[in-house]
């Protein structure tokens, strides 16, 4: 009995599967022979056209065509009948006078409906069903969109700068269908909530409120609001700026802290912001009355001659319909004026080395010139200068030196005399030539411009020099030889 169960109900699961098969097959097949639009849009009042035709009617009898409408919630009513032997019907239904088939007369393969005038509410499924022998039904299902243009606006609302937090601004997009997105943008901080209402005639209505904490810094914001629906190619912005009332915010300028007694016309300029506009200013002294050498007009105090009763803090106050701000200032008189600031440091620091820098500058320049200069003038001959003398050899310092017989021939480089009778005899520096040895190894050649002693013939014999032995006295020193004033001598001085 336990097998017979399980096989009879193995056999009911099979017969399900089965028929769920031919139903979708059937579903495939109707949806491919009725042809319908799948969506179509409109707006309110016009009309709309809802086409349908049977693909292939070879083998098939269409014994009837059915329009049924098919609200949100699912429920179905007939809303227009085609008979091929009794013609059109059109149920009563709320489309009923508004609704017709668009041929005449109308055909079993095609029969299109159209609506006029159309509603919001006129918004859900259209099905166009075929009784067919031997096929059975065969339907295809049109979307019919209704479309509302919104009514999109913005604007910001008036506050006053609190401690807690606030609808600033609002936004709105009316009798929409479908639902409208909006969104916020603004430099301020803060956030947004939105709420939505249907309408009777099945639109909808979106509000959108932007919340913050408002300051007075917050006053003049820029904040914009942007609608974006379906049936605005493009979003739609709302520029706007906050508008955030608060008391008057004072500050006191114009004093320098160099307030010396017999300084004259001095001014204190009270500045004020405010929202709304601030209507006031009074100028108040902390002492009680106002010194004799104070001017006050509108938000400006001027002292005509600072002197022992400007001691004193100056008080401005400013009012609005908000509330009062007030700022004060001490003024401190001094009995001498404040040296006044000079240039500082660092700038005089940057001038010196500005001014080093530009002075290098110029040397390089100048150094540069000169060197590419002296390469022209100069060229690539050879020096212009004379050699220096040749130096005294050290063997012979702090004596004379004694000639050898190594000394070259005479007469390649003769001597030259000069006469002695009217002057001092007179050296010849440029006698001295840079020679070469002249055939003579090693040996040292040395030129005097004055006449030598060794070429007088009348002095073959004489000694190079005369020496003092040891015994002689001490006047006979460093003599020379025992000469005419005409004669040629040898000075110990030539020999250089």
């Amino acid at each position: 009995m336990a097998r017979q169960g399980v096989r009879s109900g193995q056999d009911c699961a099979k017969v399900m599967l089965l028929l769920l098969a031919s139903t979708l097959a059937q579903h495939g097949a109707s949806a491919q022979q009725v042809k319908v639009e799948p969506e179509v849009l409109s707006y309110p009042g016009q009309t709309v056209n809802l086409r349908c035709a049977f693909a292939d009617t070879t083998g098939i009898q269409l014994t009837m065509v059915t329009w049924s409408y098919e609200d949100k919630e699912g429920e179905r009513m007939n809303i227009a009948v085609l008979h091929p032997s009794h013609g059109p019907n059109y149920p009563d239904s709320p489309l009923k006078g508004r609704v017709r088939f668009t041929q005449s007369p109308p055909t079993m393969a095609s029969p299109s409906i159209q609506i006029d005038d159309v509603y919001m509410t006129d918004e859900g499924k259209y099905i166009c069903d075929f009784a067919s022998y031997p096929g059975g039904s065969k339907q295809g299902t049109t979307q019919l969109i209704m479309l509302s243009k919104p009514q999109n606006s913005a604007t910001t609302i008036t506050v006053d700068a609190a401690t807690k937090s606030m609808v600033v601004a609002r936004c709105e997009s009316l009798n929409g269908r479908p639902e409208a997105q909006i969104r916020w943008v603004s430099t301020a901080n803060g956030n947004d909530t939105t709420t939505s209402k249907l309408g009777t005639d099945n639109t909808v209505s979106i509000t959108s409120e932007y919340r913050m904490v408002p300051t007075p810094e917050d006053n003049g914001k820029d904040i914009s609001c942007v609608v974006s629906h379906r049936t605005q190619a493009t979003p739609e912005s709302f520029q706007m700026k906050l508008k955030v009332q608060f008391a008057p915010q004072v500050t006191i300028v114009g004093y320098d802290n160099n307030w010396y007694v017999g300084r004259t016309n001095v001014l204190l300029t009270c500045q004020a912001t405010g929202n709304p506009v601030p209507t006031t200013v009074q100028w108040k002294a902390m002492t009680g009355e106002m010194p004799e050498t104070v001017q006050i007009k509108d938000n400006q105090l001027k002292v005509l001659k600072v002197d022992e009763s400007i001691n004193t803090t100056f008080v401005c106050e400013v009012k609005n319909r908000i509330g009062v701000g007030r700022h004060q200032i001490t003024a401190l008189v001094r009995g001498t004026r404040l040296p006044e600031k000079g240039a500082t440091t660092g700038s005089i620091i940057g001038a010196i080395i500005g001014v080093i820098i530009i002075l290098a500058i110029i040397g390089t320049a100048i150094a540069m010139y000169r060197k590419h200069r002296n390469k022209k003038l100069n060229g690539d001959g050879p020096p212009k200068y004379k050699p220096p003398p040749p130096k005294k050899n050290n063997n012979t310092a702090g004596r004379p030196q004694v000639i050898t017989n190594n000394v070259p021939a005479a007469e390649e480089h003769p001597l030259q005399y000069y006469s002695t009778q009217d002057a001092e005899p007179v050296t010849d520096l440029d006698a001295y030539h840079d020679d070469d040895n002249n055939g003579v190894e090693g040996g040292e050649h040395y030129h005097a411009a004055a006449p030598s002693g060794w070429d007088d013939p009348r002095n073959d014999d004489a000694p190079p020099f005369y020496e003092r032995s040891g015994d002689e006295p001490e006047d006979h020193r460093q003599q020379g030889p025992n000469v005419g004033r005409e004669d040629s001598f040898v000075s110990p001085a030539m020999f250089v």
